[in-house]
């Protein structure tokens, strides 16, 4: 892990939050716009950066488990459990909101979503600004996130009062949202902790709802999405649909699958994918941003296998694909 940031710069972040600006920090994720999550204009400001409707709500990183009663009403013995096993890492609690949280900050819901984040820099800044930061993903709203610094300031430049370098994201898709403020947890997004790992602690299955029906960061229907259009096919058709859209005309990017790894394909750009899926997650974003720096508008893949990270995979490639507003 290339890290950049210094002793200074995390002060420095610091030092901006308490003014009510914007920080940019690092997670194991991937890159998230911070705020004082107790400051209502602050919060605001990254609805306006990010162009996110207010209604969506977003993720409250705190240093440490400990604190987790400062920000929530309560906290069920499952939700303790979880934060014990899995804090800090990729794991996001929905709990009921405690009176700290401002509804800026939920959406206006009566939950709240709390992490702490596996990153040395990001645990390092929450230290220092000794408070809870609400923190989505770096971007534009709907776009692909962001697992370097370098995306940041490509994508939102002097938008953000501050960026802490804490080099590439380890996990590189976004942190599982479990709602526990219920009898039985349920994922209601998945990502960098699977299903396996959770049911593996709580000893029996955990749901993962096709179509929630509470608000969490992440579940618009076009969410994760390049340039591009990404068209998903069954994976022995991968190489037939993507030469007929070449031949149609267009700049098609493939997803090509370790199983198809030998495979002559006529198209515009090729990503070999690997085979291991840690490593698939920990690049997606990356191969996403590179077909469309190679100018592609259209990008064939295939769902991998929808187990261990696969399901996260799935559901970024599944909401990359989504149906996007007209212009």
């Amino acid at each position: 892990m290339r890290v950049t940031a210094t002793a200074s710069d995390i002060e420095q972040g610091a030092e901006v939050l308490r003014a009510g600006g914007l920080v940019a920090l690092p997670t194991e994720t991937v890159y998230g716009l911070g705020a004082n999550a107790e400051d209502p204009a602050a919060v605001a400001r990254i609805f306006q950066v990010k162009g996110r409707p207010p209604s969506h709500p977003l993720i409250v990183h705190i240093a440490a488990a400990e604190q987790l009663n400062d920000w929530v009403a309560e906290v069920p013995a499952t939700a303790r459990l979880l934060a014990e096993r899995f804090w800090p890492g990729p794991l996001t609690l929905v709990l009921r909101r405690g009176r700290r949280v401002p509804l800026e900050a939920t959406g206006g819901l009566e939950t709240v979503a709390v992490r702490v984040p596996d990153h040395p820099v990001a645990l390092a800044l929450l230290s220092a600004f000794g408070g809870g930061v609400t923190a989505p993903s770096a971007n534009r709203f709907g776009s692909i996130s962001p697992t370097t610094a370098g995306h940041v300031r490509a994508e939102l430049g002097d938008a953000v009062d501050f960026v802490l370098d804490g080099g590439f994201c380890q996990v590189g898709v976004e942190s599982t949202i479990v709602d526990v403020t219920g009898e039985m947890p349920s994922i209601l997004r998945p990502g960098g902790v699977t299903r396996e790992d959770l049911e593996a602690v709580l000893g029996h299955p955990v749901a993962v709802p096709s179509a929630g029906g509470l608000r969490v960061p992440g579940q618009h229907p076009s969410h994760y999405a390049p340039r591009a259009r990404v068209v998903l096919v069954e994976p022995d058709k991968i190489v037939a649909e993507a030469e007929l859209a070449q031949e149609a005309g267009h700049h098609v990017g493939v997803f090509l699958p370790p199983h198809l790894a030998d495979a002559a394909v006529k198209a515009h750009a090729v990503v070999a994918l690997p085979a291991s899926l840690d490593t698939y997650a920990h690049g997606l974003y990356g191969f996403l941003r590179e077909l469309d720096r190679q100018e592609c508008d259209l990008i064939v893949a295939s769902l991998p296998v929808e187990e261990g990270l696969g399901l996260a995979i799935a559901n970024r490639l599944r909401r990359a694909a989504g149906p996007r507003a007209s212009a």
